[in-house]
């Protein structure tokens, strides 16, 4: 009897921790969910001088180098966006956790009550919120003062230039969902690729091959694999005709040794993935026109910028993942 009333207990515990995870799990907000609590927020703060594409691109260009930063902490909220304690409490505040918004003020902290509980609470995402379009419409009547305050903020241009790539991809689709992608080549077409990084090149000097070379015949249409805008178009020693996209996760994709490009394709446009950019070529290692020092084939790269520099990492992985996703689509239509 014993033995049978210290097995219910257990058997009961257990019940109770099993209920209580998978109650915790059903909690999880999808991914649909956390945009939608995102696009929330930047509506809520939005104004007629701070459109939420703004704030949007802001706090996307935060979560990108909160990503690939190790020496940064990853907020924990929805919004990612973070200001330093010193920003927050005043640099000469003694307690770096302050919340008291009277003890903020007199240390010149610009930490603000979003959410009227009596506290400027930095890990709270209303109070963040609410600092981050305080400080913002102190400063901001036109574009350029806002590209002004951004360069004063983060001192470089090439954070500018990413947070306003941002704000024209999300103000051009009118949503901040643009996570899809696609894969460079048609699969009806053969093609050929493996992993070609690291491998190493030797017109222009010694160096590492950074990317994936997808060959395939002349001609074969060359395609957008994200939303992005198109940043550079035109002829490199070293890519020949190329294109250069850039997306709102600090990524650069750079598309090399193009036969051509796609009609009436213009540094400036916005992209979806899919979109046809170019032809398969082997232009580039000469000057302007060079061509067929090499088989016909796409050279596809990746950098990401992180707030300090720009390098690059290997797409292949990516390749392969996009590859299965259009494969899978092709043969289940009916489950996209």
């Amino acid at each position: 009897m014993k033995i049978g009333l210290r097995q219910g207990f257990f058997v009961c515990v257990l019940s109770f921790l099993i209920s209580t995870n998978v109650s915790a799990a059903e909690k999880e907000p999808t991914r649909e969910e956390i945009l939608e609590m995102r696009m929330d927020y930047y509506i809520k703060y939005s104004s007629e001088m701070l459109p939420w594409y703004y704030l949007a691109a802001i706090d996307q260009y935060e979560r990108n180098l909160q990503e690939v930063r190790s020496d940064l902490p990853k907020r924990e909220g929805v919004v990612a966006f973070q200001f330093s304690d010193d920003f927050w409490v005043g640099l000469l505040n003694p307690i770096r956790d302050d919340r008291n918004s009277t003890s903020i003020t007199f240390f010149d902290g610009s930490g603000l009550d979003g959410n009227n509980d009596g506290f400027a609470d930095l890990k709270h995402d209303d109070d963040v919120m609410f600092t981050l379009t305080n400080y913002l419409s102190e400063r901001v009547v036109t574009e350029e003062d806002f590209e002004k305050t951004l360069k004063d903020y983060y001192t470089r241009d090439e954070a500018v230039k990413q947070i306003m790539t941002n704000a024209e991809i999300y103000k051009h689709y009118n949503t901040v969902d643009l996570d899809g992608r696609a894969f460079p080549l048609a699969l009806q077409h053969n093609y050929s690729y493996r992993s070609t990084w690291g491998d190493r090149r030797g017109w222009g000097g010694r160096r590492m091959h950074e990317g994936t070379d997808l060959f395939a015949s002349y001609g074969v249409p060359v395609k957008s694999t994200t939303y992005g805008i198109v940043e550079t178009k035109g002829w490199n020693d070293y890519g020949g005709w190329r294109v250069g996209i850039r997306d709102v996760n600090n990524t650069y994709h750079y598309y090399a040794h193009l036969s051509g490009y796609a009609k009436e394709l213009k540094e400036g446009d916005i992209l979806e993935p899919g979109t046809v950019i170019g032809y398969v070529g082997s232009s580039g290692y000469g000057r302007e026109g060079t061509s067929g020092k090499f088989p016909p084939h796409l050279h596809y790269g990746m950098y990401k910028f992180n707030g300090r520099t720009e390098w690059a990492y290997d797409p292949f992985p990516l390749l392969k993942r996009w590859e299965q996703q259009e494969k899978s689509a092709k043969k289940n239509p009916a489950a996209n």
